[in-house]
């Protein structure tokens, strides 16, 4: 029924193989000399229970937060596969394989079965069996951050659970160790480190460093009023303050904090909250208020306003990509970032579109990869796959059963 998109001719594609294995060629040969299993035993890469690919493996995982029904649709052969029932699911979020759908009664986690590693010069994609993991406690207000070996769960209170990575990716969830104290925004693994924020009373939140058991091995300089929002980077952890942004990366093996204002003062319904964008860009976006989106250059360590429309959503895949935009109109704009003029505008995608993303009420996202953008249409009960590249064209439409309210996309 669906054209699978971004095939890849057999000699490009051997190649890439070719390419893959030589780069990895090194590693199996180390292995082999220090008593490791050799590369024809385990090859390196290797996942038990998961097949390895040579492109990216995305799927979308979908939540209709009135029935409880979710879906995965897989997005390299277009079919869609039925998980068990979430009701009372109110959010959804990942972090990049796991899908976690936040409710009252905890949070459940689902494996999507697709997943990327990111060894640097190289990556590696795979996908697997999508299977139900476990519920985890705490309900609404509930943050989840992870990488390649914890996932750390901070409740609305600020108690803090860090989860082995290695026992989610076999199906179970483990026991936690708990964080000694509470911390007033999300605890984020970076660096085989934790980054969080404490604060005493209504002074500014600060950031510190921890060691994966919670114990505090440094206290960067730094301030932070009112943080809400943040997203993990090549460049580093940024965290949204009333004026403007926090940086922290590692700087010869320390982790140091560095502000990124926005160079005037912003109330504060335009402050960037929220951050979006396509995980490994350094470009992030924000809703500016009703009519605006902030545009955050982490590598350059800039701010820009794009006027757009009454917005609804926003994303970007960066590097040269346009600005997306879904306005009140029901349609997609495209936005040169550089420039600020619109490039692009799609038709009316959309025939019941909800409140401004400053709003809170609106259900549609965007999400970006490397080569798509991807829209939720609950009240269509469909999703669109948008080629970002090619003037916002509608590339596939995927029609659904259940009303899509909830998306992420795992696999990148």
């Amino acid at each position: 029924m669906f054209v699978r998109r971004n095939v890849i001719p057999l000699v490009p594609a051997l190649l890439s193989v070719a390419l893959l294995t030589a780069g990895c060629a090194g590693q199996d040969d180390a292995k082999s000399s220090s008593g490791s299993p050799s590369s024809a035993a385990t090859p390196h890469g290797y996942v038990e229970g998961a097949k390895e690919a040579a492109e990216q493996q995305s799927r979308l995982l979908l939540g209709d937060p009135g029935t409880g029904d979710t879906r995965v649709l897989d997005l390299i052969t277009g079919k869609t596969h039925d998980t068990a029932r979430r009701a009372g699911a109110t959010e959804l979020t990942t972090d990049g394989r796991f899908g976690y759908f936040h409710g009252a009664d905890g949070t459940h986690v689902l494996d999507s079965g697709a997943w990327m590693v990111d060894h640097g010069d190289h990556v590696h994609y795979y996908r697997a069996k999508i299977r139900q993991v476990g519920r985890l406690p705490g309900g609404a207000g509930t943050s989840i951050r992870s990488d390649a070996g914890v996932t750390v769960v901070r409740a609305a209170d600020g108690k803090t659970d860090v989860y082995a990575r290695a026992d989610l990716e076999k199906g179970a969830l483990g026991t936690p160790d708990r964080l000694p104290g509470t911390y007033a925004g999300a605890v984020v693994p970076y660096s085989e480190r934790l980054v969080a924020l404490t604060r005493d009373g209504d002074a500014a939140a600060k950031v510190v460093v921890l060691d994966r058991s919670g114990k505090r091995v440094a206290t960067p300089d730094s301030r932070c009023e009112d943080p809400k929002g943040d997203a993990v980077t090549r460049r580093g952890i940024v965290l949204g303050c009333a004026d403007g942004a926090l940086l922290v990366h590692e700087d010869d093996g320390t982790l140091t904090a560095e502000k990124i204002p926005y160079g005037k003062d912003v109330p504060k319904a335009e402050r960037a909250t929220e951050f979006r964008h396509r995980p490994g860009s350094t470009t992030l976006t924000a809703p500016a208020g009703k009519d605006a989106v902030w545009v955050l250059d982490v590598t350059e360590r800039a701010w820009k306003r794009v006027e757009t429309g009454p917005l609804v959503a926003a994303n970007t895949a960066g590097e040269g990509a346009p600005l997306v935009v879904l306005e009140t109109d029901g349609a997609l704009h495209g936005y040169d970032i550089s420039t600020g003029k619109e490039t692009a505008v799609t038709r009316r995608l959309l025939k019941d579109v909800p409140e401004s993303a400053t709003g809170r009420a609106a259900a549609q996202v965007i999400e970006v990869d490397r080569s798509r953008a991807y829209l939720n249409d609950p009240a269509g009960k469909r999703v669109y796959e948008i080629d970002y590249n090619d003037a916002l064209r509608v590339a596939r439409t995927f029609e659904l059963d259940i009303r899509p309210s909830l998306m992420v996309e795992t696999g990148r």
